[in-house]
């Protein structure tokens, strides 16, 4: 009968090359115990074989033959010709399937199936000897491959599978599958030195065969571990059971590293042990991939800071502890300040350097129990572990500000940057991670609409107001798609004519339920979620549509002028602005582009350049809320400005007010200096606008005339010639 563990064992070697962990040890494992079972036998042997004799003369003429991807034969050794009885002549060129007993079920196709596609390179056949004898063998194939590592062929080891294994054959079998393994294995006698090592041994290690024998295995002790660990390990080398773990080794060069370790003991006929052997292999880049896949899932790649999944688990089990404890937590959201501008203005790569330095000096500034995190962007998170008292968390806020006060030098700029912290306290405000890190969110936010850096505790009103909030921007991104927002237009009037000579397109917002929402109360909430691109968008579409649909009623050509957010004006407004504009086919002239002064603390050198694009183009800009002192009069000269607004918190005062009089007075006198029209907002009485036309003033917009309207009250306006009495 044919014996079934030494196929199993070249089966279980062949399966070991490519598993790792506990795939590894099982299948080691179960080596093992064949082994185990066949070295005993050996015992039974009078002649044993070395190791130089399984390698000696019997085994030159081993049958290997090779193919071509689609299985003919392109080679045949003297092995071969022994085995099959066909000469080289005989057998090259013919196809693999004319060796075999047994026609195969697919055809000519299964070779390669068996190979390219179940992965397995070990395959037990039948094949016929050209004398019409046939046999069974395990056919071991690997594939040829070319410079560019593509399959060219493959070769096949044929390993006669015989009725009967005589001791010499299995002893130079079992040293074959030692010499050939992949694993490490050290054989010790009953004295525990070591007898017999493999070449993955030495590979493994750094030791040399000679190097070893002799000497006991704790030549591979690292020392790190407990005297009990290492007690275990000995017991299974004296026969208290088979073992299976990983340990630290330690390689002839000093290098520590982790191994997956299974041991077990061989026993003469009488039970009594002879020898323990030891198999392991080297697991290092296993580890070391496990930890890069855990770096990545759990940390901030640009910061090394735990990231947002990492943060959440510590923050429970910091809670978990607080909680048995009796003691306080606290988690303290951190935005900075400006981030965004700075990144935008000197580029990604100061960004990335500038979050990288907060980081650390945030480290720096916490505990060493304390946990800081990055959540993205430029958000920071930090939870403090078992405080003692509430006043603790505004304490670290405090010093977290402290230590952005120093400017950051980076590339020779040195930048300077605050931060708006939210601080939520458990188990006061929240009693999980994600209740804590919304209020504190919410706290955040408070600060920041407000443009403050320092921190804030969270408190119940400040969540219902945000829940409005919430609730708010998304019946805002419904009524973008529901018809529910309009535009109305405020007539300007000519202070020489009293005629209308223009207007400014206002957006409204007719909700369904709540009836008009002021501008003052969705425009803010746009402008911090992003939405105003999408409102901005909007607005500027429906103004062209309307402008063309009063062109093609016949109303006289009246230019409309509408406000640009800060946010629109970056490179891309030119290109966008055309789109609406061609679309409806609005002369430029028509379409009047206001901007604020908030939009010039960006800097001229950025903002300087999208204007000079726009004026090119044929637009005209208008320059809203001057005066209320964001803009430089020294810079003033440079930009390609057609039109100044003067702001209604100055116009609300005069004449009676000094200040504001000298105001008014000042602006107008510097736009017509520069040769700009001057519009005055907000009159409302006839006394300021006397005043204002007084001092030179071109324009008036405000309720002394009419409030804004809507596009089909606007053209009756028009069209019945209504005009401003300036008598």
């Amino acid at each position: 009968m044919p014996d079934s563990r030494i196929e199993r064992c070249i089966e279980l070697c062949s399966r070991a090359r490519g598993q790792s962990g506990d795939d590894l040890t099982r299948t080691l494992t179960t080596l093992q115990q064949i082994l185990q079972t066949l070295q005993t036998e050996e015992f039974e042997s009078e002649e044993p074989v070395s190791l130089s004799t399984a390698e000696g003369e019997d085994w030159r003429h081993e049958p290997i033959i090779t193919l071509d991807m689609n299985g003919y034969l392109t080679s045949w050794n003297k092995g071969a010709q022994i085995l099959f009885g066909y000469s080289a002549e005989e057998a090259v060129g013919q196809h693999i399937l004319f060796l075999y007993a047994d026609e195969p079920a697919n055809g000519r196709s299964e070779i390669n199936e068996l190979f390219l596609d179940q992965g397995n390179p070990l395959i037990e056949v039948r094949h016929r000897k050209k004398s019409g004898e046939t046999f069974r063998a395990i056919l071991s194939l690997h594939r040829n491959l070319d410079d560019n590592d593509e399959a060219v062929g493959m070769t096949a080891h044929l390993s006669l599978i015989a009725d009967q294994l005589s001791i010499a054959e299995k002893q130079r079998l079992y040293a074959r599958l030692i010499e050939n393994s992949e694993e490490g294995i050290l054989i010790t006698d009953g004295n525990e030195r070591i007898v017999s090592v493999n070449p993955a041994f030495t590979r493994i290690t750094g030791y040399s065969a000679s190097e070893a024998i002799g000497k006991t295995p704790d030549l591979l002790r690292s020392g790190v571990h407990s005297a009990d660990f290492r007690a275990e390990v000995l017991a299974a080398m004296h026969g208290a059971g088979g073992w299976q773990g990983e340990i630290i080794g330690r390689r002839k060069n000093g290098e520590l590293f982790p191994q997956s370790v299974s041991i077990g003991v061989v026993r003469d006929r009488d039970g009594v042990i002879t020898h323990a052997f030891s198999i392991f292999s080297d697991i290092s880049v296993l580890r070391a991939a496990e930890k890069r896949m855990q770096q990545i899932v759990n940390y901030d790649s640009l910061t090394g800071l735990p990231n947002r999944t990492l943060c959440h688990q510590l923050a429970e089990q910091a809670l978990a502890t607080a909680r048995r404890n009796n003691e306080y937590g606290a988690l303290l959201v951190i935005d900075l300040n400006r981030f965004t501008s700075i990144n935008d203005s000197l580029g990604h790569e100061v960004g990335d350097e500038l979050l990288r330095q907060v980081g650390q000096r945030f480290q720096d500034a916490l505990r060493d129990d304390d946990v800081l995190s990055r959540f993205g962007a430029d958000e920071f998170v930090v939870v403090l572990v078992s405080i003692h008292k509430h006043e603790q968390g505004g304490l670290v806020a405090t010093k977290l500000l402290a230590a952005l006060e120093k400017p950051f030098v980076i590339d020779s700029h040195a930048l300077h940057i605050g931060a708006s912290i939210g601080i939520a306290l458990y188990p006061d405000d929240g009693l999980n991670t994600v209740a804590l890190h919304r209020f504190a969110y919410v706290a955040m936010q408070r600060l920041q609409r407000n443009n403050e850096s320092g921190f804030l505790f969270y408190s119940p009103d400040m969540n219902a107001r945000s829940r409005e909030k919430w609730q708010l921007e998304g019946e805002l991104r419904r009524a973008l798609t529901g018809h529910e927002l309009i535009l109305h237009y405020q007539p300007k009037v000519s202070l020489r004519s009293g005629n209308i000579v223009g207007a400014e397109a206002l957006i409204r917002w007719m909700h369904p339920e709540q009836g008009m929402i002021p501008p003052y109360i969705f425009i803010p909430l746009a402008e911090e979620t992003g939405l105003i691109l999408d409102l901005g968008g909007w607005v500027l579409e429906e103004a062209c549509r309307q402008i063309r649909s009063w062109l093609n009623a016949g109303l006289e050509p009246i230019p409309i002028a509408v406000n640009l957010s800060a946010r629109q004006f970056n490179p891309e407004l030119p290109k966008r602005l055309l789109v609406p504009v061609e679309r409806h086919g609005v002369p430029r002239e028509l379409l009047r582009l206001e901007i604020t002064e908030s939009l010039l603390v960006r800097g001229p050198e950025e903002v300087i350049p999208i204007m000079n694009e726009l004026v090119a183009l044929g637009f005209n800009l208008s320059l809203d809320d001057f005066g209320t002192g964001y803009s430089s009069l020294a810079y003033l000269k440079k930009f390609p400005i057609t039109t100044l607004k003067i702001d209604r918190a100055f116009v609300i005062g005069v004449p009676d007010d000094e200040n504001d009089c000298a105001i008014a007075q000042a602006i107008v006198a510097m736009g017509k200096q520069l040769r700009q029209e001057i519009v005055a907002e907000g009159v409302e009485t006839q006394a300021q606008m006397t005043f204002l036309r007084g001092l030179g003033c071109d324009q008036l917009q405000g309720y002394l005339f009419s409030p804004p309207v809507t596009a089909e009250a606007f053209e009756q306006m028009v069209r019945e010639g209504r005009h401003l009495s300036l008598n």
